[in-house]
């Protein structure tokens, strides 16, 4: 997995794979947690504007993915 992303969009989509991998046993919770971190570390400007996730990201991601980067993040 990279820790740079190029676009929000791209971003969504890591995003996206990491957690659907999760819901499938494919990756542990903790695993999934230190990638979260490092995106959000790496990318924060692309994820969050003004405190809220960014249009693209909210609607490639949906509430479900991002209730689970929310508590994880402590946003």
């Amino acid at each position: 997995m990279k820790r740079f992303y190029r676009t929000q969009r791209e971003l969504a989509i890591a995003l996206n794979q990491l957690i659907d991998c999760y819901w499938a046993n494919e990756v542990e919770e903790q695993e999934l947690i230190e990638h979260i971190k490092v995106l959000y570390e790496n990318n924060s400007d692309k994820l969050l504007k003004d405190n809220e996730y960014t249009k693209v990201v909210l609607q490639q991601c949906g509430k479900r993915r991002l209730s689970i980067v929310s508590k994880i993040l402590d946003i």
